[in-house]
């Protein structure tokens, strides 16, 4: 295999959601070095991006069967349609690819659902915080997301009282969003949920008070720190631990180079986030040698997967035929922008390479092939369309397989493309 192609493929499929036509050529064309400033540096103006929704806030949920419940659960399921809508649009036209990429990856790691939250506006500015910080500097983000109404909400901040402690943001923050597991102890999670106790938040606004008459204002020892913490010092006291560089490493490391190969202990990621830069982090990790490891694979989620059709087929998610289908889609396949299925986040890898999803992917492919413009596709001799396709999706290379499976359809490009986006090498980032 190619070093240069498979280094440019994965930097593609794994940091940038894949190429546009022309793009994996022009990267060949440049070189890994070139192309790693390209996605490191992006231009200041996301002139992609779509524009951002404004929501009302709908405030409570009217009774059931009321006059006004009927509009209250309409514009409930609108603004939710536009969201989604809007962040898949997102994803598909940003010129800031890393970026997108890394909100995404912040989503799966602040895991939290529009399911319990309900109301779409605090997914928004959650949303929001993401792409402010997806490449900043993590204490802030830690501190930020202290703050999130949606995460207090998913996490049962509300509940967290001086009278009544309640550990569920406390364990998390502690065990999958900071440190890591084992590397704190029963105590520290009840300590550090005296320290979150106070705050509450409306669902429909996702604005976060603190009630100083539900704030527990003792001293509390976390960590071998013994002190009167407000919220954001505890959180503070927990980035600043030795243990939260390498668990960041160790989690980006899962979801971008490999989910079964560890992390090595020397790896130099870790020591790139010894100040919480994120950026540094991702930069180190660019431009060591993982990428050209033939032994770390990665499979595309759905989302990731849909969003890299998308980019190469030239779609807009948001102008696509029917949200309904394209909604069951993603169901059948078992990942919803802004559901994910617990506070873990979505599984990776093998979980995504059932018989069933497969079977759901093929349908998928069809139904995104017969509303692209195969123009250029068809202006291909036959051929060479093979060749053609693994430029286009940043395909390394096919296997004899597959090359015999493509060949089979080179004269029908719609079946051509549907078959090459769901075959192996493309689900799969080599």
């Amino acid at each position: 295999m190619d070093a240069k192609r498979l280094e440019i493929s994965r930097l593609f499929n794994r940091f940038a959601f894949g190429p546009r036509p022309g793009e994996f050529a022009e990267a060949l064309k440049i070189g890994p070095a070139d192309f790693k400033k390209s996605i490191l540096n992006p231009p200041a103006i996301d002139i992609g991006a779509p524009k951002e929704p404004v929501f009302a806030d709908l405030g409570p949920r009217p009774a059931p069967k009321s006059a006004d419940s009927a509009q209250f659960s309409q514009d409930l399921r609108a603004q939710s349609k536009e969201l989604t809508l809007w962040w898949l649009d997102q994803m598909v036209l940003t010129q800031k690819p890393l970026q997108e990429r890394m909100v995404w990856f912040w989503h799966g790691h602040w895991a939290t659902s529009i399911g319990k939250v309900n109301y779409p506006l605090p997914m928004l500015k959650q949303n929001q915080t993401f792409r402010k910080f997806a490449l900043g500097n993590f204490n802030d983000f830690s501190k930020a997301m202290l703050l999130d109404g949606a995460l207090q909400v998913w996490l049962d901040g509300n509940e967290n009282t001086l009278k009544a402690p309640n550990e569920n943001l406390a364990r998390e923050i502690m065990e999958l969003f900071v440190l890591g597991v084992n590397r704190y102890t029963e105590k520290d999670v009840k300590e550090l949920a005296r320290a979150l106790t106070g705050y509450q938040v409306p669902r429909s606004t996702g604005v976060v008070i603190l009630n100083p008459k539900r704030r527990d204002t003792g001293a509390v020892t976390i960590l071998g720190k013994t002190a009167v913490m407000s919220g954001p010092e505890a959180i503070n006291h927990l980035v600043n631990q030795a243990d939260c560089p390498r668990f960041l490493a160790e989690r980006i490391w899962y979801r971008f180079i490999s989910s079964t190969e560890s992390l090595p202990k020397d790896h130099p990621m870790i020591n790139a986030l010894a100040g919480r830069d994120i950026q540094q982090g991702l930069t180190v990790l660019l431009n060591a040698n993982d990428l050209t490891n033939s032994n770390y694979s990665i499979v595309k989620s759905p989302v990731e997967w849909f969003v890299a059709v998308s980019k190469a087929l030239e779609l807009t998610p948001s102008k696509l035929s029917s949200f309904a289908k394209l909604y069951g889609y993603f169901d059948k396949l078992a990942q919803i922008p802004f559901s994910p299925p617990n506070v873990g986040g979505w599984p990776t890898d093998e979980a995504w390479l059932s018989s069933a999803s497969a079977q759901f992917r093929i349908v998928f492919a069809d139904w995104l092939v017969k509303q692209a413009d195969l123009s250029a596709l068809e202006a291909i001799a036959p051929d060479k369309r093979v060749a053609y396709l693994a430029d286009l999706l940043a395909v390394p290379e096919w296997t004899p397989r597959t090359t015999v499976a493509l060949s089979a359809l080179q004269k029908i490009p719609a079946r051509l493309l549907s078959l090459a986006i769901c075959s192996p090498e493309y689900v799969v980032s080599q």
